[in-house]
């Protein structure tokens, strides 16, 4: 089972990757499971907006101060807790769809180790600060994270394929078909 980790900085493309790589596994004849090491963060999220009176209309959508202070105080509770529980989701993706591929969009510097023990193949995606920063801030956030806040460090591996995704979609559309011709060999 291929499994990819995509990194970058915030606005990046790098969810937008991920649906394009989707895309392209279809295409192929190929299944493809999306897993976030976050996803405890955005569950946390929609529980303190529904305490807060104000429910989130959809799981998509980003608080992204509010994500940045959770993700900084659950890995100071407990470093291990997003990567433990990233870890479950994978081996029960690979019990169940022992044939598709595994795609993680919004790994950190914190998840390294932890993602790559658990067999992914790490992809940086990059976009020049002012095409990333608009990018970002077309996203709809309720509220921009943080560029400099210790949970969107610079994540210190070699990667094993680097995207960049300065141009059009078309662009970005055309990397993912190449990624997966080379995923699926």
């Amino acid at each position: 089972m291929p499994k990819l980790a995509l990194f970058g900085r915030p606005g990046a493309g790098k969810t937008t990757l991920s649906g394009l790589l989707t895309v392209e596994l279809a295409e192929a004849g190929a299944d493809a499971r999306i897993l976030k090491v976050g996803a405890p963060l955005y569950e946390l999220q929609a529980v303190i907006y529904a305490v807060a009176g104000r429910p989130l209309p959809d799981g998509r959508v980003q608080d992204g101060q509010l994500l940045n202070a959770l993700g900084l105080h659950v890995r100071r509770i407990n470093p291990g807790a997003l990567t433990e529980a990233f870890g479950l989701r994978v081996r029960q993706v690979e019990r169940d769809t022992p044939r598709a591929v595994v795609l993680c969009d919004d790994m950190r510097a914190a998840d390294v180790d932890a993602v790559t023990a658990l067999g992914f193949r790490l992809v940086e995606v990059t976009a020049p600060d002012p095409v990333r920063l608009e990018r970002k801030g077309g996203r709809g956030d309720l509220s921009a994270g943080d560029d400099q806040h210790s949970t969107e460090a610079a994540v210190d591996a070699v990667p094993w394929l680097r995207v960049d995704n300065s141009g059009s979609l078309d662009d970005l559309r055309a990397q993912a078909a190449r990624i997966i011709r080379e995923v699926l060999r």
